[in-house]
């Protein structure tokens, strides 16, 4: 464009104003970035389970509910699955209710199916020969001063003991660890236990299970045995969802709360927050060069010329602090991730969220700068020299 240096040099007339609003606007979009992509991969999740190893059963009706433990048999002659096994909520916690554990009751074979988790022979087979047993993650025996062969008070945040009690022991048999970066940190912070001694210790489970997860032989075909999974027990009083791990979260969560909801709110507010402030930024900018304006058309330049420039402007700053925070939001999502030892794990900004968010800029631009733009092409040379 042949007027850009004219667009420029108006842009950072006020250097002080001008920064102010791009870090304004940078922090609009890193936190757009940082969200979108959460969004995105939440309305993805589910959608197909072909390509995934491992698929997760549970109760179609909701999470909280159980299902019958004789349903692993008929999941094993399903058609492409090689393993099952299953595992139950404990909802454990350490000392105070606060210090909340991801802890479940698990069956015999469920490390089979995570190769992920490293758990050493000896501890696997204290593990199988102490009913009390309970192997934790790394990172919870060095937050807790946790070792093999402590003796540790959970409380159940769910289920009472047989005593009526919500408080259980259990016996650290060995410490588990993740194997690689992406799985190590929900790893290390896992606590597991015996399902049949969770069985035979609370009045509340009776040959019931929280999930199964299933190993498929044929990754290409998940799909096709998630569906005759839940093909098994269809029209029955306890019909399954079948999907990958990731979905399966994601479902939990959306049981919890409309993830898109939220987030849409907080963008909502954020840019509308952002409008008013962008908006100003161009109405003073364009009132105190209302003479320059004038000059502009004197020397030539048309009324048309002026309202694509003031547009340009207001177009141009936003794109330049939309860009500056998206790519913040790219770089910063992996470096969380990798900062918490993969606790975090925030979706990368695809590109996807990238059209969307420079849709957004130019959108928004657009409209903060066409109040002033009008103003400026409808500007009487005359009034606007005399200072009127």
């Amino acid at each position: 464009m042949k007027y850009l240096h004219l667009i420029w040099a108006a842009l950072f007339r006020r250097k002080t104003r001008t920064f102010l609003t791009l870090a304004s606007i940078m922090a609009a979009f890193l936190l757009f970035g940082l969200l979108d992509g959460i969004r995105a991969s939440f309305s993805q999740l589910g959608q197909n389970a072909d390509g995934a190893q491992r698929l997760q059963t549970s109760s179609r009706l909701s999470f909280i509910e159980t299902l019958p433990l004789a349903l692993r048999a008929r999941i094993e002659t399903v058609d492409n699955i090689e393993a099952v096994t299953y595992a139950n909520w404990f909802g454990g916690a350490y000392q105070d209710p606060k210090n909340q554990i991801f802890s479940f009751a698990v069956a015999e074979n469920y490390l089979d199916l995570y190769p992920e988790i490293d758990v050493d022979a000896d501890a696997r087979e204290a593990f199988a020969r102490t009913r009390t047993g309970l192997l934790v993650g790394q990172t919870l025996a060095t937050r807790y001063g946790w070792s093999v062969g402590d003796r540790i008070p959970l409380q159940s945040m769910i289920f009472p003991n047989t005593d009526g009690s919500l408080n259980w022991e259990f016996d650290v048999v060995g410490i588990m660890r993740g194997r690689d970066g992406a799985e190590s940190g929900l790893t290390d912070s896992l606590a597991l236990l015996r399902y049949d001694y969770f069985e035979e210790s609370t009045p509340y489970v009776d040959s019931e299970v929280g999930w199964y997860v299933s190993r498929v032989t044929d990754v290409r075909q998940a799909d096709a045995a998630a569906k005759a999974i839940d093909a098994l027990s269809a029209n029955s009083p306890d019909e399954t969802r079948t999907m990958t791990e990731q979905a399966a979260f994601a479902q939990q969560l959306k049981q919890m709360a409309d993830v898109g909801l939220i987030v849409g709110s907080i963008m909502g507010a954020v840019f509308f927050t952002l409008l008013l402030l962008t908006g100003n930024t161009m109405a003073q900018a364009v009132r105190e060069r209302t003479s320059e304006l004038a000059v502009l058309k004197t020397i030539g330049f048309s009324s048309t010329s002026v309202l694509v420039m003031v547009l340009a402007e207001s177009v141009l700053l936003v794109v330049i602090g939309g860009v500056l925070g998206l790519a913040l939001a790219a770089v910063l999502g992996p470096a969380v991730g990798q900062g918490s030892g993969g606790m975090i794990n925030l979706p990368p900004v695809g590109l996807e969220s990238w059209l969307l968010g420079l849709g957004l800029m130019v959108a928004i631009g657009l409209l903060v700068g066409a109040l002033p733009a009008v103003r400026g092409m409808r500007l009487n040379i005359v009034d606007a020299l005399a200072g009127r």
